[in-house]
């Protein structure tokens, strides 16, 4: 019996090392009666290297499959190797080498989202709650979410390039029920947060370290989960503590509610806000009451002298009308 399955496992190395070398993208480091190693190459950042040992009753027990890989995690790994492990139960008794050596790099073909594995986990876990949505595309490797804030909503898609984490994630707003200031700042920010994690700042700091591309799904999908749709679809104004956005999203608004984002990023009602800015004391200028910075907006540009002399204006018009109708009375 051990002669028979010595006789198969030397003729399966001889298959090994005649097959190997016609698939693409496979490198055979070594061809032993104990294992068999590949390095198996579909892009950069999806290849790996594969150890397949034999057992001392092979083909009658599987191949026992180890994995390593300078790009992808350890938990992904360990996943494919679950799946090998299945894998080559189905063909105990027959050669199942180079059947693994296919499944492993059919694997990193047909997923390449693999590559965001651990972004995609970390997402649904620490910011996506049970009313919202992740859906991976592994064909046209893109990721789907619909991520709620009560009745406010935002469905967006990220295509991850081939070339990840060295370019950045790209981002489509499929639909939203946002007003579409606040859609065009989020999408905007977004945008902005990926392309700073690939590309290095136009004036760098000389003591600052080299720059190095990283990866920019999760920081790109936590600031517009967290930072946008969470947060404004529930955020008060902080001068009249009511909802800054109106609770039905398709309502019609009066001008004194439209809403107004400051500097800071804080959402204001027009009216409040407008009132806030030209009531007293103007000296040292506006603040924020919801995080104390000083208010700016494009749309209020006046300095602090001249709103107090527009104030002081007023108030003497008032004095002045109030004196004519107690004199016409």
């Amino acid at each position: 019996m051990e002669v028979c399955q010595s006789e198969l496992l030397e003729s399966e190395l001889t298959y090994v090392k005649q097959k190997v070398p016609t698939i693409e993208g496979v490198t055979l480091e070594a061809c032993l009666p104990a294992f068999v190693r590949v390095h198996i190459y579909v892009s950069d950042q999806r290849q790996l290297t594969a150890l397949l040992q034999f057992t001392s009753k092979y083909p009658q027990d599987p191949l026992v499959t180890e994995l390593k890989s300078k790009t992808l995690t350890e938990k992904l790994l360990d996943g494919i190797i679950k799946l090998c492990d299945a894998e080559a139960k189905k063909y105990v008794g027959q050669k199942q080498v180079i059947l693994i050596i296919n499944f492993i790099k059919n694997f990193l073909i047909e997923n390449p989202l693999c590559i965001v594995n651990d972004e995609v986990a970390k997402l649904k876990k620490e910011l996506l709650s049970n009313d919202d949505e992740c859906k991976l595309k592994q064909k046209s490797s893109q990721i789907v979410f619909k991520v709620k804030q009560e009745q406010y909503l935002m469905s967006f898609k990220v295509s991850v390039p081939v070339e990840y984490p060295l370019k950045q994630v790209q981002i489509e707003v499929l639909d939203n029920n946002f007003p579409e200031m606040l859609k065009t700042i989020f999408l905007g920010q977004a945008v902005e947060i990926a392309r700073k994690c690939v590309q290095p700042p136009l004036k760098k700091n000389p003591k600052d370290p080299p720059f190095e591309p990283k990866a920019s799904l999760y920081p790109m999908c936590r600031h517009l989960i967290e930072d946008c749709i969470k947060r404004y679809g529930k955020e008060n104004c902080p001068l009249c503590n009511e909802r800054a956005l109106p609770p039905n999203p398709g309502a019609t608004v009066e001008k004194k509610n439209r809403i107004e984002r400051i500097y800071c990023g804080h959402l204001f009602h027009l009216g409040c806000l407008k009132t806030y800015l030209k009531t007293p004391p103007f000296a040292a200028g506006k603040f924020c009451p919801a995080c104390g910075k000083q208010i700016f907006h494009e749309k209020w540009k006046v300095s602090p002298e001249l709103q107090e002399a527009r104030w002081a204006h007023k108030q003497a018009r008032q004095r002045e009308l109030a004196e004519v109708v107690d004199f016409l009375e």
